[in-house]
């Protein structure tokens, strides 16, 4: 019998221009407490239930095709209202997916130094029949 994997999501790292400045916005993003580190890197503590955040200055230029990004979701209905509020808050409008696949609906923005991440809303289950 094999034991079941015990591994756990520590945090997602993303370098950045200004590290303490992003971790702002994702912090009004998701929530969460940001704590200052060294080097000016800052780390976001996620609230209970969401996910943690490290940033650390930015050592290279950013790769022009960004290989990972994050997926967020919300309640359904509610994808259009956190779009708005993130787009105040500073991320900017990428893309709509609405119709592709009848089980989510997302929309793809851009935080403030220009990472990808979408926001998605899948429709409640049917009931059976």
């Amino acid at each position: 019998m094999t034991d079941s994997p015990t591994i756990t999501l520590g945090a997602v790292n993303l370098d950045a221009d200004d590290p303490v400045a992003l971790a702002g916005f994702w912090q009004a993003a998701v929530g969460g407490e940001v704590s200052p580190g060294p080097a000016g890197t800052a780390f976001l503590q996620g609230r209970p239930g969401g996910f943690s955040m490290f940033f650390q200055p930015r050592s290279e230029p950013r790769p022009e095709h960004q290989a990972q990004h994050l997926d967020l979701d919300v309640p359904w209905g509610s994808r259009t209202r956190e779009v708005e509020r993130l787009i105040k808050m500073g991320a900017t409008h990428r893309w709509d997916v609405l119709g592709e696949v009848p089980w989510v609906r997302w929309t793809t923005l851009a935080d403030p130094e220009g990472n990808l991440f979408c926001v998605a809303e899948h429709p409640p289950a049917e009931p059976p029949a």
